[in-house]
C-alpha cells in the first residue's frame, strides 16, 4: 500500500495493530479522523493517554477502575460473600448487563493454558484462594468459558479450596460447549447464573 505521506503510513501502522483491524480499515479511520474537526481527534488521544496513564485495578477483584476500589467491591448493596470468579474484565460487563447477580467478583486475568504459557502463578488465583482462607467468602460461583481450558482451571481453584467451608457452584450449561461467556446473550447468560449449579456435580466420577 502506498502513502502519499509518511504521517499517514504510520498513523494507519499504528490503528492496524488493534485486533481484528486490517491496513485497509485502519486508512479508512485515519483518513475519518482527518475530515473531522481537530478537537475530536484532540479528544480521542487525551481519552486515550489517561485510559492508559491512569487507569487502575480493584485491588480487591483486580476489575478496572478509576480508584484503588472499584465500584461493585465498594458498594454496599452488594453480597461479598458471594464471588464469581471470571477470565477476564469483559465477562464482568457481560454479567452486569444480566442484572441477575448480586454479588462480587474475581477477575483471574486469564486462564490456565500451557500451551500457551500460563499457569496458575500467571493468575490472580492466589489472592482468590487467600479470601478463601479468611473466611470472606461463603459461595464461588465459577463463570469460566466451557472449554478445556476453563474446566481445567475451575478444577485447579477447587482443588485448593475443596477443604475450606466454601460451597461452590457453576453456571448452568445454557452455555455452549466451547463458547465464551462473552458472546453470550444477555438472557441466557442470566439465567446460567440463576440456575447455578453445584461444582461437585460436574466432576466426572
Amino acid at each position: 500500500m502506498e502513502f502519499a505521506s509518511k504521517l499517514l503510513e504510520n498513523a494507519v501502522y499504528e490503528i492496524s495493530q488493534l485486533p481484528g483491524i486490517g491496513k485497509k480499515t485502519a486508512l479508512r479511520l485515519a483518513l475519518h479522523l482527518l475530515r473531522q474537526p481537530t478537537i475530536q481527534t484532540n479528544n480521542l488521544s487525551t481519552a486515550l493517554l489517561k485510559l492508559r496513564g491512569e487507569i487502575q485495578y480493584c485491588k480487591n477483584c483486580h476489575n478496572i477502575s478509576d480508584s484503588d476500589m472499584c465500584e461493585i467491591c465498594s458498594s454496599s448493596r452488594r453480597d461479598h460473600s458471594i464471588v464469581c470468579v471470571v477470565e477476564d474484565i469483559r465477562d464482568v460487563m457481560a454479567i452486569e448487563n444480566t442484572s441477575q447477580f448480586n454479588g462480587i467478583y474475581h477477575v483471574l486475568g486469564g486462564i490456565i493454558s500451557p500451551m500457551d504459557g500460563i499457569g496458575p502463578q500467571n493468575l490472580t488465583i492466589e489472592s482468590l484462594i487467600k479470601k478463601a482462607q479468611d473466611g470472606e467468602i461463603k459461595e464461588i460461583i465459577f463463570a469460566l468459558s466451557s472449554t478445556m481450558e476453563g474446566d481445567t482451571t475451575n478444577f485447579y481453584i477447587y482443588r485448593q479450596i475443596q477443604n475450606f467451608d466454601i460451597s461452590t457452584s457453576t453456571i448452568a450449561r445454557g452455555i455452549s460447549i466451547g463458547d465464551e461467556l462473552q458472546y453470550a446473550d444477555e438472557i441466557t447468560l442470566g439465567r446460567s447464573i440463576i440456575n447455578r449449579i453445584p461444582y461437585e456435580k460436574t466432576l466426572k466420577k
